[in-house]
């Protein structure tokens, strides 16, 4: 069984089991030499070019059935202007990238004297839920108010909604709600002109 040059099944084994193929990740690595528009093994399934030669910052997205996908983590300020943004894979922990988008902040001008790059309080929702994470954040001289997973989130969607905000307004570009390019710098290039089309308006 074929689906133009692509080989999903036999007709043998499909006669069988009356599905497709029992192996699909042999037929995956068999498939995957002839191109990078053809079915490659990938995210437990076989994925349409989602392999090493392929898009690039994917993975399986535990919120969408295990599909290859990406994910769009940002940092706001309090009015919702982006400071920080940066690209992973669907199933990339929301934990592991608040650090790096605290250390990719750039230095804000406004009142005389040094540049502020570090936040008084940051505000995120249950999925940052660390207490080593709390702890550096305060050795930072950040305070943090992460509400508990178990605990309620204490009001704190009246705050975080600026941040929601900003990724429906990324998100509202084709080219960032759906991710077309294979290259992730690519990607993160839109994502930056993105952020910058936001804040042009903000000033606007």
């Amino acid at each position: 069984m074929r689906v133009w040059h692509d080989l999903l099944a036999t007709p043998g084994s499909l006669a069988r089991s009356r599905c497709l193929a029992t192996a699909p990740r042999t037929i995956a690595r068999s498939l995957a030499p002839s191109g990078s528009h053809r079915l490659v093994e990938g995210c437990r399934r076989q994925c349409h070019g989602e392999s090493s030669a392929g898009r690039q910052k994917t993975g399986p997205n535990p919120t969408d059935r295990g599909k290859c996908g990406s994910k769009h983590h940002v940092m706001t300020d309090a009015s919702g202007i982006p400071l920080a943004i940066t690209l992973t894979a669907a199933n990339v922990h929301d934990i592991k990238q608040l650090l790096p988008l605290l250390v990719n902040i750039t230095p804000v001008r406004g009142k005389r004297g040094r540049p502020r790059q570090r936040p008084d309080t940051l505000i995120a929702d249950k999925a940052y839920d660390s207490q080593p994470l709390r702890d550096t954040l305060r050795w930072l001289g950040i305070e943090p108010k992460i509400p508990r997973r178990r605990q309620s989130s204490a009001g704190l969607g009246k705050l975080r909604w600026v941040v929601e905000r900003t990724l429906a307004w990324l998100h509202q570009l084709r080219r960032l709600r759906t991710r077309y390019d294979r290259r992730d710098d690519v990607h993160q290039a839109f994502m930056n002109l993105g952020c910058a089309m936001i804040c042009w308006k903000q000033l606007k």
